[in-house]
């Protein structure tokens, strides 16, 4: 991967929906050159596909919660039952095994309080063998994902 590589890169973090002669401008390459170097770093997984960056509160899930979460038992079974039953939830943005303490990192997206306590008993704390929930709730996004 060469500093071209690295701007088609960085332009398309930006915006996704660049056409390929705006990409080219932006990074000095002619059109042909351009969508063949693009074209490589989709083939090598480099690039992984382009999403919509949605506003959450546009479809009601502006109320962001960071559970910390540990399990009683680490065992195949329990992080199986665990992982599946909370990468199936809706409401879970992002959900992350950690080294360490928590066992896991969870950001859930709800309307408000109400359906974020609705959400941890009826779903989180159903699930069998967990030992500890911690919620941080979101006072201000400094910095998000691109």
């Amino acid at each position: 991967m060469d500093a071209i590589d690295r701007a088609i890169i960085t332009e398309l973090e930006r915006n996704g929906r660049l056409t390929n002669v705006e990409l080219a401008q932006r990074v000095g390459l002619t059109t042909g050159p351009c969508l063949r170097r693009v074209q490589r770093l989709e083939a090598d997984g480099v690039i992984r596909g382009y999403r919509a960056v949605i506003d959450p509160s546009a479809v009601n899930r502006s109320f962001e919660v960071l559970i910390g979460l540990t399990l009683e038992a680490q065992d195949a079974e329990t992080v199986e039952r665990f992982e599946q039953a909370l990468a199936e939830a809706d409401e879970v943005v992002e959900l992350r095994r950690l080294f360490g303490s928590p066992d896991y990192f969870v950001r859930v997206g709800v309307a408000d309080l109400a359906t974020y306590e609705a959400f941890l008993s009826r779903r989180v704390m159903t699930i069998p063998r967990i030992k500890n929930v911690t919620s941080h709730f979101t006072m201000k996004t400094v910095k998000a994902a691109r």
